[in-house]
């Protein structure tokens, strides 16, 4: 694919760029080139490459998700700065 003057003024039409004929002349022989390094690059074999979400391995540092019985209502409400009737005291906000 082959980029000319009247794509390079297309493409800076929709992204709302002014640009002068000088400049347009400049962009085509720049923008070819790009689009010949991303041919280059569409020619590498990549079936053997596991895709990655990161370049460093991450690894999760959280508890185990264990299902308990439950039944810490104390333990729980020990954090809380005012508890009444077994629940979370909040101040009222609304008059």
């Amino acid at each position: 694919m082959s980029v000319d003057t009247a794509t390079v003024r297309k493409v800076a039409g929709l992204a709302r760029i002014a640009i002068s004929d000088g400049e347009a002349e400049a962009l085509v022989p720049e923008l070819n080139n790009i689009l010949g390094w991303i041919e280059q690059l569409q020619e590498v074999d990549t079936s053997s490459v596991e895709p990655m979400t990161a370049v460093i391995a991450n690894h999760l540092r959280l508890r185990d998700d264990v299902v308990t019985e439950g039944e810490i209502r104390d333990q729980v409400l020990a954090n809380a700065p005012q508890a009444e009737h077994g629940f979370f005291a909040v101040p009222k906000v609304i008059e």
